[in-house]
């Protein structure tokens, strides 16, 4: 899908951060990052107490929820988000990721800092890479292998295969960890997790309970992170080779706000303020909120398409995306 926009202009942005800055917005706060990763640690450590205690698999469900909270919190700090420095950071992120998740984070950094600067470009972002599911007719067109298999009902497929997004990020993290740049570092610390967290399921539960449990809590975790990284850019404009924005409408353009209170934003750790995380991505997740009116009236004022939606709503739109671009695998 080509995106044109007349007049693009580079200064749009630079006005749009002069007003953001003015208010405050790219300020770090550590208040709030304190509480958050005390109550997001408390909630891990919670998990695992409880799962010792009472030996019941409903803790593979708080499990899953502590797991993905501990991702969100390492997107927030390979942002820079949390700290100014890149030490802190990098240290933190290692802990949380690789230690904490069993994620490698350079890998991970790597491939979110590239969907950044080409969001939703099916030659540069490698979260619409036609590895599994297509993201366009083009690629539909072109698809191969598990690909072209299933994509011509990859809708009716999307919240089965978010099932196994968990044991995906765990494999792919493996896999990367030879050209990640602190890798016997990253190594130790993944397969580190890995070899503790299998330890204590069997040593804990029968053998028969504890592959339910990996099971059920990998299975819960890859769901709770599709739903939180899904409804942002699926179903918005793909871009492709002549497709040429500035800044700003790149940015906009392809990504979706989600609608909803306090508690969502919560639960998707303010991802839901996509279109200001993309523009902004130093900025604290408290401050995402406040900048959402100054981005979208800034946005109203130049004449560039601001798009929101309910989660619900949301998802309708990304899985009538992904209807569509299966098309051709359907004749």
């Amino acid at each position: 899908m080509t995106v044109l926009v007349d007049a693009p202009r580079s200064s749009d942005f630079t006005a749009l951060s002069q007003r953001v800055r003015a208010a405050g917005l790219l300020e770090r706060r550590p208040g709030y990052y304190a509480v958050r990763l005390t109550l997001v640690t408390a909630l891990y450590a919670g998990g695992w107490a409880g799962l010792a205690l009472t030996h019941s698999l409903w803790f593979a469900a708080v499990l899953a929820i502590a797991y993905a909270q501990v991702a969100l919190v390492a997107h927030d700090l390979a942002h820079k988000q949390v700290f100014r420095g890149r030490r802190w950071s990098e240290a933190l992120g290692l802990l949380a990721g690789n230690a904490g998740i069993g994620m490698s984070y350079g890998w991970w950094m790597n491939k979110h800092t590239r969907h950044h600067a080409n969001p939703n470009h099916e030659e540069h972002d490698p979260d619409v890479a036609p590895d599994i599911l297509v993201w366009s007719t083009r690629q539909a067109e072109r698809a191969r292998g598990v690909a072209r298999l299933i994509g011509g009902h990859q809708a009716l497929l999307f919240f089965p295969l978010l099932l196994l997004e968990g044991f995906n990020l765990h494999v792919q993290s493996a896999r990367a960890i030879p050209s990640v740049k602190r890798r016997r570092l990253e190594g130790f610390l993944l397969y580190g997790h890995i070899a503790v967290y299998l330890g204590a399921v069997f040593l804990l539960l029968s053998p028969a309970m504890a592959v339910a449990f990996v099971l059920v809590h990998q299975a819960l975790f890859g769901l709770y992170l599709g739903l939180t990284f899904a409804p942002n850019h699926k179903g918005m404009p793909v871009l492709s080779g002549d497709d040429e924005l500035d800044f700003l409408r790149k940015q906009v353009l392809t990504s979706r706000n989600v609608r909803g209170g306090v508690w969502l934003d919560i639960a998707l750790g303010g991802l839901n303020y996509q279109i200001e995380h993309h523009l902004f991505p130093n900025m604290p997740t408290p401050a995402l909120r406040r900048a959402q009116p100054i981005v979208e009236g800034y946005c109203a004022e130049i004449g560039v398409p601001y798009h929101s939606a309910s989660f619900v709503s949301s998802y309708t739109q990304a899985l009538r995306h992904l209807h569509e671009a299966g098309a051709p695998l359907r004749r």
